[in-house]
């Protein structure tokens, strides 16, 4: 098992997913011997887990069951242990594209958190590019450091536990791309400009706040850097549903008139339900998930 690759089956020591129903996942560490306890019963890891192809639909003891899933960056995000906020998918995939993130790219990235978005960095610039990615809070960057080496990417990263608005991120002239997500990422960019290669490359700042993105604007371009914009990525997700209208009674055909065959004043046995039509709709959700964040894009030009 591992993050950017893909296994067929189970094994002991894997992190697997498990799909409890709709935005109901949890990540399990398979171990020989231990047990994993769910509303729907037990699972035994050893038998029930070890061996199993990924996808499997897996029954517990109450005669529940779930299924086990490969784990993915993108389930990962969804279902990780949050010691920070995280960005989601819906930021993650504009953040990917806008840095021209690739194989071979080596990514500059501040602060890990919680790691949401370092797994699909990862399976991004897997298998020859690498991450250095630098979290101020130690204990945090003890646990993402143990968390990549659990899921067999520890190869593509390295991770430092400093403060990147003094130090920097502990590289100089080797970024193709630099991330900041920050409370005050103006005090970052000079460092980010140092740690990026002298070909050029790009540069993002995630701020929930517009002040955070007027004085890192002020930054980067006191730094040369060009083609700054900002954006918010706003997601709504439609509800499909099948539904099923009444037409409207436009009278009797004409041209297919039927004689009523009503005996002793019984009803026609044309008089039946009233003619409907079934379709596919979507509906927009009642309340949807507001601001996030900025996302300021920058081109550290070639020098």
């Amino acid at each position: 098992m591992s993050f950017v690759e893909y296994s067929d089956c189970i094994q002991d020591g894997d992190v697997a997913i498990m799909y409890l129903g709709l935005n109901m996942m949890t990540p399990v560490k398979v171990q020989h011997g231990a047990q994993t306890q769910t509303r729907y019963g037990a699972i035994r890891h050893s038998t029930d887990l070890i061996g199993q192809r990924y996808g499997s639909k897996v029954t517990c003891s109450k005669g529940g069951w779930v299924h086990m899933l490969h784990p993915t960056p993108e389930l990962w995000t969804v279902s990780l242990p949050h010691r920070t906020q995280i960005l989601y998918t819906t930021d993650i995939s504009t953040i990917t594209m806008m840095l021209e993130l690739k194989p071979g790219s080596v990514v500059c990235e501040s602060g890990t958190g919680s790691g949401s978005l370092s797994h699909a960095i990862l399976r991004t610039i897997a298998p020859t590019g690498h991450l250095h990615t630098v979290e101020f809070h130690e204990q945090r960057a003890e646990k993402v450091a143990e968390e990549f080496k659990e899921h067999r990417v520890d190869h593509l990263v390295t991770v430092r536990n400093q403060d990147v608005c003094k130090d920097g991120f502990g590289v100089t002239g080797v970024a193709d791309a630099v991330f900041l997500d920050i409370p005050k990422p103006w005090e970052a960019v000079g460092h980010a400009k140092t740690a990026m290669k002298k070909h050029g490359g790009r540069l993002c700042s995630f701020s929930p706040c517009i002040e955070q993105v007027q004085r890192t604007c002020e930054a980067l371009e006191s730094q040369g850097f060009d083609e700054v914009s900002t954006l918010e990525v706003l997601l709504r997700v439609l509800d499909v549903r099948t539904i099923t209208l009444p037409l409207p009674d436009f009278g009797p055909d004409p041209a297919n008139h039927v004689e009523s065959n009503a005996v002793d004043g019984a009803p026609p046995s044309a008089a039946a339900a009233p003619p409907s039509v079934t379709m596919k709709t979507t509906t927009p959700p009642t309340k949807m998930a507001a601001h996030t964040g900025y996302l300021t894009f920058a081109t550290k030009p070639r020098t």
